[in-house]
């Protein structure tokens, strides 16, 4: 039997023996079930890729065990530092709602074939000239100037309306 194999078992065995005791002590730890079940694998998972080193230990379990315990006071550190970060920052500033134009334009884009979407948005929204939009898209020139044609007379029919917004994106652009 090979090395790698009989470090296996020896791992499975120890996981099998220990796994359940250490996730139960983390859980007092925790005082979050899922979260000690979470930092006990990942502890296992350091331990196993460090197995030739943690089996020496004069208690294996202990190594996972504090290895556990440390990765939930970080994940505990990271969320207080996150939360006090977001204290300091402050509320959110109000998000207006979309306009009726903006939610019309974004539903009759997404109506489009996904070639035309891409076309028109690269082009028309993101302002990027036709030349670079073949480019970032593999097809031809003549191919993106087709989509976008046919993208427009779409969104046209689509929104049904003369707002000047709309008439620029009939606009041909070559």
């Amino acid at each position: 039997m090979a090395e790698r194999d009989y470090a296996a078992i020896e791992f499975d065995a120890f996981y099998l023996g220990t796994a359940t005791r250490i996730t139960r002590r983390l859980i007092l730890f925790t005082g979050d079930r899922l979260e000690a079940e979470d930092v006990t694998q990942e502890a296992f998972e350091r331990a196993w890729l460090r197995w030739s080193t943690v089996r020496e230990c004069s208690s294996p379990e202990a190594w996972v065990r504090t290895v556990a315990q440390r990765l939930a006071i970080s994940r505990w550190r990271r969320v207080r530092n996150t939360a006090t970060a977001w204290r300091r920052h402050g509320a959110a500033p109000d998000v207006p709602e979309p306009d009726a134009q903006h939610v019309a334009l974004m539903s009759a884009l997404n109506r489009l074939p996904v070639q035309q979407r891409r076309a028109v948005v690269l082009h028309h929204l993101v302002d990027l000239p036709v030349e670079e939009v073949a480019a970032e898209t593999g097809s031809s020139v003549a191919a993106v100037k087709k989509q976008l044609e046919r993208g427009r007379a779409a969104l046209a029919d689509l929104l049904e309306d003369t707002d000047p917004a709309q008439d620029q994106l009939r606009t041909v652009q070559p």
